[in-house]
């Protein structure tokens, strides 16, 4: 027997004073018989978090809570959390979000069965007016291996929503990264794709985690330039990539760079889709302010030229032309298009919240 938990559950909180009890009763409602810690990081939160956070912990001992001395983002609070873990297991909860009911015992009964390097989660949209609605990634995970693969095996994996709060990680991984999580937005995707890379993937297609949409305050609602970061962190990942390439890694199959290359490319082009249009009199901003889009799109222009696979074909359908379109650099093509491609994904969500 081992005193060790499973499960480190490390929540980062800011700003999410509204919503924060409901998480933490989520995980700590679930927790009994299930070896779990869980550790809230208050990230200099405003709005009085780390009171809440103080006073949850005298009542129940099993959650720990660090306070850090000034805001540093997500990725940061993150880390501080995982210096402090002792479980073999870290799972990333975001402080505005939930678990459902029977999440915790499935994972944990999940990890306990294979004991992957990193297990991927189905999840689902949990909407303003309370609904909620499949994940896009829930058809893939369903197809996944049974048992332990690799991302040779399944190179569609890639596909799936590039966040920490999708997939349990070993700590003993993660901390091997020295301070995986780099600063800024957009932080997850080179700590995911370095799990897929290296690690032995389990997937479980039960949906155990509430990701709350469109948040107001929240990073990945908020119009601006850190955008730019998504570049940074797939120019990161690619180059990863390229030496496990050279090396003559067996997980870098042609089909693996295809289809780490196609994230790329369709990650940025969701960036700059995201939230509303980015040209006409009327709509919300997009994440990429209107100012910047052109300087945005040219850049995701210059990373299909410079990092397509030899012999990279595009695919057909709509998600073909679209790169296509990003390939041949034509900007007010891609531009006058974009109110259909967003009707189509605001059809498809609909589709899937009514299903």
């Amino acid at each position: 027997m081992t005193d060790q938990p499973l499960i480190s559950v490390i929540i980062p909180v800011y700003g999410v004073r509204r919503y924060l009890a409901e998480c933490l009763d989520s995980v700590l409602g679930a927790a009994d018989g299930t070896p779990v810690e869980v550790i809230a990081v208050d990230d200099a939160s405003p709005d009085g978090c780390g009171a809440l956070l103080d006073e949850r912990s005298r009542a129940d001992s099993r959650l720990c809570v660090i306070h850090l001395d000034r805001t540093e983002g997500p990725g940061n609070a993150r880390n501080a959390g995982l210096a402090k873990a002792a479980g073999e297991y870290a799972w990333f909860v975001d402080g505005d979000d939930l678990l459902p009911p029977g999440a915790l015992a499935a994972v944990a009964g999940r990890l306990a069965a294979a004991r992957p390097d990193a297990l991927l989660i189905d999840y689902e949209d949990l909407y303003p007016d309370g609904t909620t609605g499949p994940s896009p990634g829930a058809a893939v995970l369903r197809a996944a291996p049974a048992g332990l693969f690799t991302l040779d095996q399944a190179p569609e994996m890639i596909n799936l929503t590039m966040t920490g709060w999708s997939k349990l990680f070993r700590r003993d991984f993660l901390t091997a990264l020295h301070q995986p999580f780099r600063p800024g937005i957009h932080e997850d995707i080179p700590v995911t794709c370095a799990a897929l890379f290296a690690g032995r993937l389990g997937a479980l297609a039960q949906p155990c985690y509430r990701y709350r949409r469109s948040r107001p305050g929240s990073f990945m609602a908020t119009s601006g330039t850190a955008h730019f970061a998504i570049f940074d962190a797939y120019h990161e990942v690619l180059a990863a990539l390229a030496d496990l390439t050279a090396a003559g890694a067996p997980v870098a199959t042609p089909a693996v760079q295809a289809a780490v290359f196609e994230r790329a490319i369709t990650h940025y082009a969701a960036v700059l889709q995201s939230t509303g249009p980015g040209i006409g009199p009327i709509g919300r901003p997009g994440l990429v302010p209107r100012r910047d889009r052109r300087k945005f799109f040219t850049q995701m222009h210059a990373d299909f030229t410079a990092h397509a696979p030899p012999g990279y074909q595009v695919p057909p359908g709509p998600r073909g032309a679209k790169l296509r379109l990003i390939q041949r650099n034509a900007y007010w093509t891609y531009e006058l298009l974009e109110p259909l491609n967003r009707l189509r994904v605001a059809l498809q969500r609909s589709s899937r919240r009514s299903s």
